[in-house]
């Protein structure tokens, strides 16, 4: 496990993209890539989370090779500016997995399709022997949005599903103490549901594994207050202290030193505030 969970992190977010839907996390070349490393790092990012593929509802698909590119491009500068600070992967392709393992060593895999887009990519992280995030999504980016039926509740269903996945995981080779759980606010999801996924958070993490928490400037803040990504900073940081309150490992963020903020004050909280 490269990722010390024994407190909650920050996850920064490192969009290697022109089109992620919240055009201030874009970081399409290497003089922003390498502004926003320098900026997550001060600010106090446990982790930088690299993606180069945008994952929002209706994103046009990248070849393999242009994702690589991205990714290998982030993954340098923070190699490069912060070789200490743990890196992830945010991709669900085994083979830029593969390729970004055998370039920089270990990192983790933040898949959000749990295996189900790539089958070879829990081979991939068990022969590695990395930290494997597994998101929880229906369909695909470009399909989630109309896969939104969840007959016996979302959060039971979540719940059963991850049940299911993490044994399949694990018979593919992960082992237990690498894999890390995320609810997939906002992937194949509506309004509603993301926020009766986020009032059950608490039964994803009974299951006794570490859970990471996205709902960064997403749109379960943003349309629920008839606003902007640019103006969900406020909500972020009252549903992230919600995430930790339930259990969360890791905020995956946009805004850094806010989140590290909300981490050190429920780190306050919680030893003296609880009577």
């Amino acid at each position: 496990m490269i990722f010390d969970l024994t407190q909650p992190r920050v996850m920064a977010i490192l969009n290697v993209t022109p089109d992620s839907f919240y055009s201030g996390s874009r970081t399409p070349d290497a003089e922003a890539v390498e502004r926003r490393v320098r900026e997550v790092v001060e600010e106090g990012a446990s982790i930088i989370d690299v993606g180069g593929y945008s994952s929002r509802p209706g994103a046009d698909p990248i070849s393999e090779e242009e994702e690589w590119r991205r990714v290998e491009l982030g993954v340098a500068a923070v190699r490069r500016l912060a070789p200490d600070l743990p890196v992830s992967v945010d991709t669900f392709r085994s083979g830029v997995a593969e390729r970004a393992l055998e370039r920089f060593g270990p990192l983790a895999v933040n898949d959000i399709s749990a295996g189900e887009l790539d089958p070879r990519m829990p081979a991939v992280a068990a022969r590695y022997e990395v930290p494997y995030i597994a998101m929880h999504m229906k369909g695909d980016p470009q399909t989630m949005q109309s896969l939104t039926d969840y007959g016996h509740g979302i959060v039971s269903e979540v719940v059963s599903y991850f049940a299911r996945r993490v044994a399949e995981l694990q018979e593919a080779g992960i082992r237990r103490e690498n894999i890390i759980l995320d609810p997939g606010f906002g992937f194949a999801k509506t309004l509603e549901q993301n926020y009766e996924l986020l009032a059950g958070l608490h039964e994803l993490r009974a299951s006794g594994y570490p859970v990471l928490a996205g709902l960064s400037r997403k749109s379960m803040i943003y349309k629920a207050l008839d606003a902007t990504p640019a103006e969900s900073l406020a909500g972020t940081i009252a549903l992230g202290w919600e995430c930790l309150r339930q259990g969360a490992s890791i905020l995956r963020v946009h805004d850094v030193r806010e989140a590290v903020d909300t981490v050190r004050l429920f780190g306050h909280f919680q030893r003296n505030g609880i009577r």
